[in-house]
């Protein structure tokens, strides 16, 4: 099969890669939650070699993702495991000490993502991090002209995806037992959000 190509992470892999290396991601096991293509496991694991860079995605999307990772031949990506947010639990019971998620929060429902902040708070323990990325809007409000669009064509598809409040991700992850330590500007009109898992 071809391999699958998202033009996005091809734009976008350059500045994530530069803010994942402020925050010490050198080593330990990270899980990737919707791993798509499989392009980000690609761009990123290679800078971190001792970290264990671990995909997950549903079902239909194995085949591209094991494309990109035959032909990266990285040997600290593992994967791709099966996860559907909702439906399955972290793929092993060993502890993972990073979480990250591109563009995913928009394309699950609402109902989706609160699943999966639950999850996060019942399997990462502190000092644990989650990245991720994507719009948000802020205050209820559109950033930009193209993110209005990118929501109304996300909703034309879907009508339980959509470009989610900032306050509102902040909130759910809180509750469940994380703090924002940064929300980092991207291009393209879009967030890289850093929370670490609190004591409990």
């Amino acid at each position: 099969m071809n391999k699958p190509f998202s033009p996005a992470c091809e734009r976008n892999k350059e500045p994530i890669l530069s803010v994942l290396k402020e925050y010490g991601i050198h080593e330990g096991r990270l899980l990737e939650i919707g791993s798509g293509t499989g392009q980000h496991a690609v761009a990123f694991a290679g800078h971190f070699p001792k970290l264990h860079w671990v995909c997950s995605d549903v079902k239909e999307n194995h085949a591209g993702i094991k494309e990109w990772l035959k032909e990266a031949k990285l040997s600290n990506i593992h994967g791709p495991e099966t996860l559907k947010v909702g439906v399955d639990d972290f793929p092993d019971k060993r502890p993972f000490d990073f979480v990250f998620s591109a563009n995913t929060l928009h394309i699950m429902s609402w109902k989706e993502d609160k699943a999966l902040f639950k999850l996060l708070g019942k399997r990462l323990r502190e000092p644990a991090l989650v990245f991720f990325y994507g719009p948000f809007n802020y205050n209820g409000t559109f950033t930009s002209e193209s993110n209005e669009q990118f929501d109304a064509s996300l909703k034309e598809r879907n009508p339980s995806s959509g470009i989610r409040n900032f306050e509102d991700v902040e909130s759910a992850l809180l509750k469940n037992g994380f703090k924002l330590l940064k929300d980092h500007e991207m291009p393209s009109n879009n967030r890289l959000l850093v929370f670490e898992r609190q004591p409990h």
